[in-house]
């Protein structure tokens, strides 16, 4: 579910007049009359009735049999996995479909967080002890926790929430998140910026709204000048007590666990989830949409391209065992210096 702090809603519509609105007449004939009022957008896993959710490849099938979204945007291929409860939508391009929508729903003029006119969310709340330095722009609903210093130029957007005692450093950026308590972002941390999403890949380029948050536990701190985007329509959670270092990328729906160190200039793609404990050395790459167990050790410049289970040590590009990595490498230095026992 979209949050409407951070994203305007523009009401809620009955489903036949957002397809009109989009311009699919066709589709509205094949509701052959049935109509819902559409009140959110959500992930399949976490609708509910007067949402419209989106399945566009097999690996949603999943979450989709059991959605509890009142629309589903389908291809055909998943058009039978659509609960008997749920209005089927089948597009031919459901993807673009869904975006239409969204950009009815979430209109662009809300993406410009920091600029945006939110008379709506009130004034700022701070609790005692809050220090702010020169400069710093707070934007309106934001609330910040005791004992909490703010560096100077840092820009807080609407509706951001702040918790007790953290540290936030000059130059920063925080939009579209929530933090806890004793959190340090370095200077020059970007929190919440749009994730790297998009449609008609090398011809229009045509956004994807960025619509979710970032989530930030107790406990996190997160280097100078890394750079943590927004979900796309779920959350990007940085797990209590993780620690990460300077220059760091986190895609937007990764979802990193506690107690992990990320070492600098490493790069997570979109939907990576990493479990509780996890360390990565410097320069750390993943391709996205894969799952890294907990407790797995990342050996500095792999490049994580499938899942890995809980306990794994990982080397090479593409990442592969550290025993294999080893084993590999020592064969290519036989083979470069040749056999001389001749």
């Amino acid at each position: 579910m979209v949050d409407t702090r951070f994203h305007r809603f523009a009401g809620d519509l009955p489903l036949a007049m957002l397809l009109h609105g989009v311009g699919r007449d066709d589709l509205v004939e094949a509701l052959d009359g049935r109509d819902i009022t559409v009140s959110g957008v959500a992930e399949p896993s976490l609708a509910v009735r007067g949402d419209v959710v989106l399945a566009a490849q097999a690996s949603y099938a999943q979450d989709l049999r059991h959605t509890k979204a009142g629309v589903a945007i389908v291809s055909a291929k998943l058009a039978g996995d659509v609960p008997a409860g749920t209005i089927a939508v089948v597009a031919d391009r459901p993807h673009e479909l869904f975006v239409d929508i969204l950009d009815i729903l979430y209109p662009g003029s809300t993406r410009s967080i920091i600029s945006a006119d939110r008379d709506d969310l009130g004034a700022p709340v701070y609790e005692r002890d809050v220090s702010l330095g020169a400069n710093v722009v707070i934007g309106a609903g934001v609330e910040i926790g005791r004992g909490t210093v703010v560096g100077a130029n840092t820009v807080i957007g609407p509706g951001v929430t702040i918790g007790r005692n953290c540290t936030i450093a000059a130059n920063c950026t925080i939009d579209c998140a929530h933090l806890g308590n004793d959190v340090t972002l370095h200077s020059g941390v970007r929190v919440g910026t749009e994730g790297f999403g998009w449609l008609d890949h090398g011809r229009g380029n045509r956004k994807i709204p960025q619509l979710g948050r970032v989530i930030i536990q107790d406990r996190v701190e997160i280097g100078a000048n890394s750079t943590i985007d927004r979900g796309a329509l779920g959350d990007t959670v940085i797990g209590d007590g993780t620690k990460i270092d300077n220059l760091v990328q986190i895609g937007h729906n990764c979802r990193i666990g506690r107690n992990c160190l990320i070492a600098a200039m490493s790069g997570l793609s979109g939907s990576t989830i990493v479990g509780d404990g996890v360390l990565m050395g410097g320069g750390v790459g993943t391709s996205g949409h894969l799952e890294i167990g907990s407790g797995t050790v990342i050996f500095g410049r792999a490049a994580v391209t499938k899942d890995w289970p809980p306990g794994s040590k990982l080397a090479g590009a593409p990442a592969q065992d550290i025993k294999d990595f080893w084993r590999e490498m020592a064969a290519m230095r036989k083979l470069s210096k040749g056999d001389k026992r001749g």
